[in-house]
């Protein structure tokens, strides 16, 4: 399929970067919005196209939504975190093969008045029974991301009926961790965020971290090559040498070495999820 310019320009996108001087090549990343809105890409990407000369566009989406460029064949490679996800991908035949890149974590944030009473609490499934309890406003993307698929997992795993609430104090925004932030912000609510993004995130008002450290909040991103042989315009060279970079030990380093406030956002693991 070939890449409809005005639909990528009609997306919330980040151009990473200008063409380097005898750059001869550019791909497409369809990532997530937590590498973007984190200041991840910023960081690495020039140190990338400045060791091999190739230009990185990212289309900036909600996991779901990356994952729907990749399957057009409107980007070469896709950088997510889903992992159940990202395996129907590969399997389904739109991806070439997943490699496990980096890992954070989730954080329940809310109010420093805290109403439903969860500060501390180290059971998020418990956290949100607790909110849903109190019925007080709570904010989720609602966009198909990462971030919004294991909020929905834990939701379920505590026993909420969100279809039962929704529209009441449970409320759908459809846009990304971001907009959820200063949603949350001003309405002082709760809500569920990727670490990278908010310790990045300047607007918090009176929103801190109340719940974290669960093992179930863990979150592992993939990397994967859109499979050329579904979508042959796909730059598989390039998009495999971003790939390899990324989990090479120079990209490794690079993305531990990304800090905000002094504290890193993002752990490699490429050698093992």
């Amino acid at each position: 399929m070939r890449r409809p310019i005005a639909l990528l320009a009609s997306l919330f996108v980040l151009a990473g970067l200008p063409p380097a001087a005898g750059q001869s090549s550019s791909i497409t990343v369809a990532s997530t919005t937590s590498t973007e809105q984190s200041g991840l890409f910023g960081y690495i990407l020039p140190r990338f196209t400045s060791k091999t000369g190739i230009g990185v566009n990212v289309v900036a989406l909600g996991t779901g939504q990356a994952l729907d460029v990749g399957r057009r064949g409107d980007a070469d490679v896709v950088f997510v975190h889903d992992q159940a996800a990202e395996e129907a991908f590969v399997g389904q035949g739109f991806g070439v093969k997943r490699s496990p890149v980096m890992y954070n974590d989730f954080v329940l944030i809310g109010p420093q008045t805290d109403p439903a009473k969860i500060a501390g609490d180290e059971d998020i499934l418990d956290a949100l029974r607790k909110i849903a309890a109190a019925k007080v406003p709570f904010i989720s993307r609602g966009d198909r991301s990462g971030t919004h698929a294991a909020e929905l997992r834990y939701w379920k795993e505590a026993g909420v009926e969100l279809a039962v609430v929704k529209g009441a104090w449970y409320r759908e925004i459809g846009q990304g961790m971001g907009a959820a932030l200063n949603m949350a912000s001003a309405a002082n609510a709760y809500v569920l965020s990727d670490r990278g993004t908010w310790l990045a995130f300047k607007n918090r008002g009176e929103l801190r971290i109340l719940v974290e450290g669960d093992r179930r909040l863990f979150n592992q991103y993939g990397v994967i090559l859109v499979n050329p042989a579904k979508h042959p315009n796909v730059k598989a060279r390039e998009g495999q040498a971003f790939i390899d970079w990324l989990v090479s030990p120079e990209g490794q380093r690079t993305i531990a070495d990304y800090k905000v406030g002094g504290e890193q956002l993002f752990f490699p693991n490429a050698a093992g999820s």
